[in-house]
């Protein structure tokens, strides 16, 4: 999407983890999936699972918008120290590892064979997400739309690659909207050609800013500022 696009994100509900202000609050409840696949569960998971089981309470056949900027990338990483040490890979890791494994999980766990989409965009992912949903929901008002976005602290090996940004939530964030045409007040989004340095915080932080304040708030990528208003 270029500058000086526009369009309404009518969003009916929210969660975010860590839950404000409980930043040091405890692991994720994601009991509603199966102890089988619970206990195999990575951080990044664990959170995105959590706040789109707490958003999506009482409803059924979402289409899920998944996005993530860097993936489970714990578990890819654990894929490449068994290639370098000539280990077998684990199909387990491997399945979680992908960038659809959250969606997937949360399809299972809902028994929900409704469609899904996973996507990644470097730092303005959470910006695409929100543009996937609109269009989806364009497409078919009738039919509300589940996006989960969320990133978990980058392994060690990939640490010195990472942004200030992802080191200012050193635990990770998730977030989930419930997109429908229900909402009373939709949340209008816009880009333009920016004309100010990157933001120092993630993108994600910056919109749930604009959630909880209700307030415009203007965040910036370099080449991109998106707001919300």
């Amino acid at each position: 999407m270029g500058a000086g696009a526009r369009f309404e994100l009518p969003v009916v509900r929210w969660c975010a983890w860590p839950p404000a202000p409980a930043e040091d609050a405890v692991t994720p409840d994601v009991r509603f999936v199966d102890a089988s696949l619970r206990r195999r569960l990575g951080p990044l998971a664990r959170m995105m699972l959590h706040v789109a089981g707490a958003c999506a309470q009482g409803m059924t056949g979402l289409r899920l918008v998944f996005a993530s900027q860097h993936g489970e990338l714990g578990y890819t990483v654990a894929l490449l120290r068994a290639l370098a040490a000539g280990e077998p890979l684990s199909p387990t890791l491997f399945s979680l590892s992908v960038h659809n494994a959250a969606a997937g999980l949360l399809s299972t766990a809902r028994a929900d064979r409704a469609e899904s989409t996973a996507l990644a965009a470097g730092e303005e992912t959470l910006g695409y997400a929100l543009l996937e949903a609109h269009c989806q929901l364009a497409a078919q008002p009738h039919r509300p739309v589940l996006m989960v976005y969320g990133d978990a602290p980058l392994p060690d090996e990939y640490r010195r690659f990472g942004s200030p940004a992802d080191a200012s939530i050193p635990n990770g964030r998730a977030l989930a909207l419930l997109v429908s045409g229900e909402a009373s007040q939709p949340t209008a989004v816009s880009t333009e050609t920016a004309e100010d340095a990157p933001s120092a915080e993630p993108q994600v932080q910056a919109f749930i800013r604009h959630l909880e304040q209700r307030t415009a708030v203007r965040w910036s990528a370099g080449a991109t500022s998106w707001s919300w208003h």
